[in-house]
C-alpha cells in the first residue's frame, strides 16, 4: 500500500478507499491471490421472471452495465408465455492434455500409449479417492498426432469427469502424475499438462419458445431473426451477438465465484470450432409463427472449491440460486445466456438498443459527475428529456438543480 501511494501519488482519502471492503474481508482476500491492497466491488443484482425446466429461480447476477438486469427479466417473463427455458447439460467432463514432443515414431506412439489405457486411468484416478468415490474421475483417453510449425508432436487428452467442481486443478494433478507413464510407453518427451479451457465434453443445450404476440407480433418475429441472420453471416456481428450471450453467463459466473476468463476463452473458441466465428445461438419461426431459440455452448463451473468456499457471496448466490450440482448450476447459467441474447435482439430489432440502454446508462452519469443519491432521479429525468445523455449534461443539470436549491 505504501508503494502503490508514493508511485502513483495518491492522497490519504484515496488510500482509505482501497481500505474499504464488503464482505470480502482484506485478510482473506490477502490470502486469495498476491499483492493485495483492497477488494472491488460491482453491483449485485437478481433478474426475475426465470422458469428453467420447469422451476422457478431468482438469478443473482454482477455486472457494471445498465439493462442488462432489466433485460434478461424483461426476456425471461416473454419466455415464461412459452413454457420457459428447457436446458440441459451433458456430463461434467473435462480435458487434459499432455503433449508429447520429440517422439521417434509418433504413429506407432499412439497404439502403444493406447495399449496402457487401464495403467494410466487407474494412476489417474489414484490421485483423487474422493471424486472417485463420488462417481467421478478419469473415464478415457484420446491420442492425436499433430503437425505443428516445429513439426509433428502428440497431443494426449486424459478425460475427466469432475462431479461438482470446476476441475482445472483436478485434471491438472492427473495429468502430471501419468507424465512418466506417456513418456515411457511414447519414448519421446512430455512437456505441458494442462487442461483445455474449450471444454467441448461439458455443453449446455438451452431452448425457448416466445409466442409471437408476447414479444410483439410478427414483425418483431421477424426482425429478431434477421438480426441473428447477420451475426450468422458475418463474424463481426457475431462477436457483438456473442458478447451479448456472456452478458448473462458471466454476471452470474461472477456473482457465485466462477472463472470467468476460462468460460469466455471456451465459449468464443466453440464459435470459431467450424473455421470461422460463429453466433452460438440460433433464431427461428416456427409453424405458428412464434420465435423459437437455441443456444448451444460449453460452460464448466463449480459448486464446490477454493475460490468459492472462501467468498462469502459466491456461497449466499448459490443459495439463492438454490442449484444443487455444477450441472443444475449450468444448465441456469445457459437459460440466461439465451434469455439476454434474446432481450438484445429484441431491442435491436425494435426501438434500437440505445433508447433503454442510455436511460438507464443515464443513471451511471448522473453518478459520475458527482450527483449524491438522492439527487440522481431528478438529474436522470432532466437528462433523458432533454435528449442529450452525455456527462457533460448531468453536470449541468447537477449544476443548475443545486442552483436553485
Amino acid at each position: 500500500m505504501r508503494i502503490v501511494k508514493e508511485f502513483a501519488g495518491l492522497v490519504d482519502d484515496e488510500v482509505e478507499l482501497l481500505k474499504k471492503t464488503g464482505r470480502l474481508g482484506l485478510e482473506v482476500a490477502d490470502k486469495m491471490i498476491e499483492n493485495v491492497i483492497g477488494t472491488f466491488e460491482l453491483p449485485y443484482g437478481v433478474a426475475v421472471n426465470f422458469l428453467v425446466n420447469n422451476r422457478d429461480y431468482l438469478v443473482p447476477m454482477v455486472i457494471e452495465e445498465p439493462s442488462v438486469v432489466a433485460g434478461a427479466s424483461n426476456a425471461a417473463r416473454w419466455c415464461r408465455e412459452g413454457g420457459g427455458v428447457v436446458s440441459t447439460a451433458t456430463e461434467q467432463i473435462m480435458i487434459s492434455q499432455i503433449q508429447v514432443v520429440k517422439v521417434p515414431s509418433p504413429h506407432t506412439a499412439v497404439i502403444r500409449i493406447l495399449e496402457r489405457k487401464k495403467e494410466i486411468l487407474d494412476l489417474a484416478n489414484s490421485t483423487n479417492d474422493v471424486l472417485v468415490k463420488l462417481g467421478g474421475g478419469a473415464r478415457d483417453l484420446e491420442v492425436r498426432v499433430l503437425d505443428s510449425p516445429v513439426g509433428k508432436m502428440l497431443v494426449v487428452h486424459l478425460l475427466v469427469d469432475v462431479r461438482d467442481a470446476m476441475g482445472a486443478n483436478i485434471v491438472n494433478t492427473m495429468a502430471e502424475a501419468v507424465a512418466p507413464i506417456i513418456e515411457d510407453a511414447s519414448g519421446g518427451r512430455v512437456l505441458l499438462r494442462i487442461v483445455s479451457n474449450l471444454a467441448d465434453r461439458r455443453l449446455v443445450k438451452s431452448w425457448t419458445r416466445v409466442p409471437k404476440d408476447v414479444i410483439g407480433g410478427e414483425e418483431v418475429v421477424e426482425g429478431v431473426v434477421y438480426a441473428w441472420a447477420l451475426a450468422a453471416a458475418d463474424p463481426y456481428r457475431a462477436a457483438t451477438h456473442n458478447k451479448g450471450i456472456m452478458n448473462g453467463i458471466i454476471a452470474v459466473a461472477l456473482a457465485t465465484g466462477q472463472d470467468t476468463r476460462a468460460l469466455e476463452a471456451g465459449a468464443h473458441a466453440y464459435a470459431a470450432r467450424r473455421g470461422r466465428y460463429e453466433p452460438l445461438s440460433t433464431w427461428e419461426i416456427d409453424e405458428r409463427g412464434d420465435l423459437v431459440g437455441y443456444l448451444e455452448v460449453p460452460i464448466a463451473v463449480g459448486v464446490v472449491g477454493g475460490s468459492i468456499k472462501s467468498n462469502p457471496l459466491a456461497k449466499l448466490s448459490l443459495k439463492i440460486l438454490g442449484v444443487r450440482t455444477a450441472r443444475e448450476l449450468a444448465e441456469v447459467m445457459g437459460a440466461v445466456g439465451l434469455v439476454q441474447n434474446l432481450a438484445a435482439l429484441r431491442a435491436l430489432a425494435t426501438e434500437g438498443i440505445q433508447r433503454g440502454h442510455m436511460k438507464l446508462h443515464a443513471r451511471q452519469l448522473a453518478l459520475a459527475a458527482g450527483a449524491r443519491p438522492e439527487e440522481v432521479d431528478a438529474v436522470v429525468e432532466e437528462v433523458v428529456k432533454s435528449g442529450r445523455i452525455t456527462l457533460e449534461k448531468a453536470q449541468e443539470v447537477l449544476d443548475k438543480i443545486r442552483s436553485r436549491r
